[in-house]
């Protein structure tokens, strides 16, 4: 007998668990799994574009080398220029540079950024992306 997987996109939680569980995740790394499924719940799925990106850039530039918070920062940095249209100056260049870190190394920061990457120059232009 055949076992279906269905995956599921995380929900959007209330503003105040997601801050708390990102915070313990960038001061312990054995806390990145749940930050990870809450900071793609909130890229996904929260209404409120200056929150997201804002989480997004600091998970992006305040993770250390080598955690998966890396790409999936890049990642959802795509899916908030895919939802809202438009990121912030810090946050494409945020975006540029994790890219650059994963074509570098991919053990420093994984493929997901380059995906990331690819989702804002689609969204948003290339104009807008060096």
């Amino acid at each position: 007998m055949h076992s279906h997987l269905r995956f599921e996109n995380p929900p959007a939680l209330p503003h105040q668990v997601v801050v708390e569980a990102l915070e313990r995740a960038l001061r312990d790394r054995s806390q990145e799994g749940e930050a990870a499924s809450m900071l793609a719940g909130t890229a996904l799925n929260d209404g409120d574009q200056v929150f997201v990106e804002h989480w997004c850039v600091e998970v992006g530039t305040r993770a250390v080398a080598g955690s998966p918070l890396l790409g999936l920062a890049g990642l959802c940095l795509g899916h908030t220029a895919r939802r809202f249209g438009h990121l912030s100056d810090e946050a494409v260049a945020l975006a540029e540079s994790l890219a650059a870190r994963a074509e570098a190394n991919p053990s420093d920061v994984d493929g997901r950024a380059l995906d990331g990457l690819d989702d804002i120059r689609s969204f948003l232009g290339r104009s807008q992306t060096r």
